[in-house]
């Protein structure tokens, strides 16, 4: 029985994810920092349920902990992110608005979290038979998309947003070549209707979860280190 934790997944991309994957018959921790949204999410799918803000060394010592003494764990995804600078509003903190506060917040959860959960879950992780680690990037955080005036991105004014992307792939690349044993792959789902960008996304959750379910199930032979969308690898 494969084992999975997926932080963020109370609602949206990580809801659907735990979805499919107890479908395909993992048994999933799903992470909320909403401890009884988390309990009604996890009772609607069928799945087990962590407190988990990735923001806090405390609450991820603490998963670990509860994770360990459930059995272990083979599938870490990182889904949990924020984009602080999409104002409700619609409009964009661009460069010209921008400050370190924006970036540092941005950068807590989406960068420095996902490597908060690495680092606490590696020893779980390297005690599997088929350790994998999704990160779940964007498409914004490549730097050839965002300087390429024909591609969707190079238009995006956001600085926080795609930079803290940007550097979770990095961390990414870094990681895999370090845990050569473990699969650690980024993937971009897609701009997809979440909370994140208040349903504002071209694309359903069911079709955004797609490349992070396929991801969390490569086997040891599976690639590493890569960063995919579902038509394949994405441009650095």
């Amino acid at each position: 029985m494969t084992t999975t934790l997926i932080s963020g997944a109370n609602k949206g991309l990580g809801y659907e994810t735990a979805r499919r994957l107890i479908a395909a018959g993992h048994t999933v921790y799903l992470g909320s920092r909403d401890a009884a949204k988390g309990q009604r999410a996890a009772e609607e799918l069928g799945a087990r349920t962590v407190q988990l803000d990735i923001t806090d060394d405390s609450s991820v010592a603490a998963a670990v902990k509860i994770i360990e003494a459930g059995g272990g764990l083979d599938v870490l995804v990182n889904n949990a992110g924020i984009a602080t600078e999409l104002l409700d509003s619609g409009e964009v903190i661009g460069a010209e608005a921008v400050t370190a506060d924006v970036l540092r917040e941005t950068f807590e959860t989406n960068t420095f979290g996902a490597v908060r959960m690495m680092h606490a879950f590696l020893p779980l992780l390297q005690r599997s038979a088929t350790p994998v680690v999704v990160n779940v990037s964007s498409a914004l955080g490549s730097l050839s998309r965002m300087t390429d005036p024909a591609s969707h991105q190079y238009g995006y004014a956001g600085i926080a947003y795609p930079a803290s992307k940007a550097a979770l792939n990095m961390v990414t690349v870094q990681f895999a070549k370090a845990f050569p044993r473990i699969r650690i792959n980024a993937v971009e789902p897609g701009y997809t209707q979440t909370d994140i960008n208040h349903r504002s996304g071209g694309q359903s959750v069911e079709q955004g979860a797609e490349v992070i379910v396929r991801m969390a199930q490569i086997g040891a032979d599976g690639p590493t280190g890569t960063y995919v969308d579902l038509a394949g690898p994405l441009p650095w």
